[in-house]
């Protein structure tokens, strides 16, 4: 059976990130899985299928003229017809508006994925309404955090939890790439990983940084990802009179060895569903520290798995840096035991088999999106 993963992308993140780990899961279960990519003419972001074809995946872009374009619609139909899909697995707004406009004539069975809630802002707010009326055609929808299962479920849709999974293998053992880069030796280094926007809490983390670096001179805070708020991140490195101690890296495709690179991972968002970056930090046994939203509190269980802190809070992350800094022993407990956490419960081998259930659900016609609850997919 034929699955098309399909997505429309601003970059490298968690969601590109659980879809090419899903992807070569799926190819291990069975499945038979094509990572399609919308690719805006504007902006065309294809570095998802990029690192899909790097690791030996099939691939499709399909230009895409702007936010709607018909073009785009037949091409992604023609692509379903020649390719024999069974599926279609959508991921995001965009993706789930072209899959099921190119579903017709031919019945494709359409799952998708809701990544997170939508943004506050009106353009974003719209997106969702006409979202969750296309949702409702779907066979079924699935996210990875009850949080959003609960937004779902007030717009009427039903979706089953399905929690994102990681190749623990991929990041275990990894070489400190980064590290090499930066010539430390014994120098301690701090990074956050994710997409560079103002829910992610960057603000928060150079704040803390300040504290952090009043008792450890010598840390490096590295932030790799790209996003629209790197530039008042840097200026705000600037201000506080820390920009010395802060690397921008960018997109990073070494990812392994970048999180093995760090003492110690902050991700102090203010808003999550359950983020790939904590899961693959956890995989490489690199301790973590994280914030109580979304579905965060089920990886980092408090002082067994990482730390958890409140968002917003800059002292009290300061203070969970400053702890692990100075307690490298704890530091790979936790990171240890965050590792052992991720390979039993959050395998991408667990998600595939789980997604899989929902495709043969889907495809069998037992499909529940209009009913208003949720529930746990089975292993």
């Amino acid at each position: 059976m034929t699955v098309l993963e399909l997505i429309s992308s601003e970059g490298y993140y968690g969601a590109e990130s659980m879809l090419v780990a899903l992807a070569q899961a799926l190819s291990r279960v069975g499945w038979e899985p094509i990572v399609g990519v919308l690719a805006d003419r504007r902006f065309a972001h294809t570095e998802v299928a990029e690192e899909a074809e790097r690791l030996g995946l099939r691939t499709e872009v399909l230009p895409c003229g702007g936010r709607w374009d018909r073009q785009a619609v037949r091409r992604l139909r023609g692509l379903t017809i020649e390719r024999g899909v069974d599926v279609v697995h959508a991921h995001g707004y965009k993706a789930d508006f072209y899959a099921a406009a190119a579903r017709w004539p031919r019945r494709t069975a359409l799952v998708a994925t809701c990544h997170n809630w939508p943004n506050r802002l009106p353009a974003m707010r719209a997106y969702a309404a006409l979202d969750r009326l296309v949702l409702r055609t779907f066979d079924e929808v699935a996210t990875a955090s009850p949080v959003v299962a609960g937004t779902l479920k007030r717009w009427g849709v039903g979706a089953t939890l399905v929690e994102n999974g990681v190749d623990v293998e991929r990041f275990r053992g990894a070489e400190p790439s980064l590290r090499q880069e930066l010539g430390h030796g014994s120098g301690r280094v701090v990074g956050f990983v994710g997409r560079m926007v103002p829910a992610k809490g960057g603000a928060v983390l150079l704040e803390a940084a300040e504290s952090v670096l009043a008792v450890f001179p010598d840390t490096t805070f590295v932030l790799a990802g790209e996003g629209p708020a790197r530039s008042e991140w840097e200026a705000l490195a600037a201000r506080l009179g820390i920009a010395g101690n802060v690397v921008f890296a960018g997109v990073r495709r070494d990812m392994p060895g970048v999180y093995a690179s760090f003492d110690v991972l902050a991700l102090p968002s203010y808003e999550e569903n359950m983020p790939m970056c904590l899961l693959e930090a956890m995989a490489a046994g690199t301790p973590a520290i994280a914030t109580r939203v979304g579905a965060v509190p089920k990886l980092i269980l408090p002082d067994e798995t990482g730390v958890l802190i409140e968002p917003g809070d800059a002292p009290g992350l300061a203070a969970a840096i400053l702890r692990l800094l100075r307690d490298p022993g704890e530091a790979r407990r936790l990171g240890a035991n965050g590792q052992a956490h991720a390979e039993r419960g959050f395998s991408a081998a667990a998600t595939a088999r789980r997604y899989a259930a929902l495709y043969e659900r889907a495809l069998a016609g037992e499909g529940r999106v209009g009913a208003p609850g949720w529930q746990r997919s089975g292993t």
